[in-house]
């Protein structure tokens, strides 16, 4: 019979070759979870940003002009579409209820100043008006309460 010439780490090595590829294969597994996982964070926080923008443009536009127009408005609920699913019903409610709700609140009162002569009448409306202007000019902070456990940006 005739010695193996084959070395004795030959068989070694090819025994370590099949859990070597195993071990590989679960850290490029593991990888490639990470790296989804980030992305689906990333995406979620450009679409949580989309809200909170659209939310702040709506407050700017207000309370640069004091007035509230009809496209804004329409703008603002064309681009918060959907806020319910991506943020949460605590934000979509606050969207519905409070913004959009105070601006219309705000454009009624605006149209309704028109036919309102001076007297106590137009006083009150324009007092109102005041009020609902610093409400909006506070919503600023509110809207960063609401977002920042959302779109903080922490490893």
């Amino acid at each position: 019979m005739e010695p193996s010439t084959v070395p004795t780490w030959v068989p070694i090595l090819s025994a370590l070759l099949t859990p070597t590829i195993a071990i590989s294969a679960v850290l490029i597994a593991l990888q490639q979870w990470r790296t989804n996982r980030n992305r689906l964070k990333l995406d979620l926080f450009d679409k949580r940003y989309e809200y909170y923008d659209a939310a702040r443009i709506l407050i700017g536009k207000i309370l640069s002009s004091g007035k509230v127009e009809d496209a804004d408005t329409f703008e603002f609920l064309r681009n918060t579409r959907g806020t319910k699913f991506i943020v949460g019903e605590k934000i979509a409610t606050y969207f519905d209820n409070e913004l959009y709700s105070k601006a219309l609140d705000l454009g009624c009162l605006d149209a309704e100043l028109e036919g309102v002569g001076v007297g106590s009448e137009r006083t009150e409306n324009v007092r109102k008006q005041s009020e609902i202007k610093k409400w909006f000019n506070a919503q600023y902070e509110v809207l960063d309460e609401l977002f920042m456990p959302m779109l903080g940006l922490r490893h």
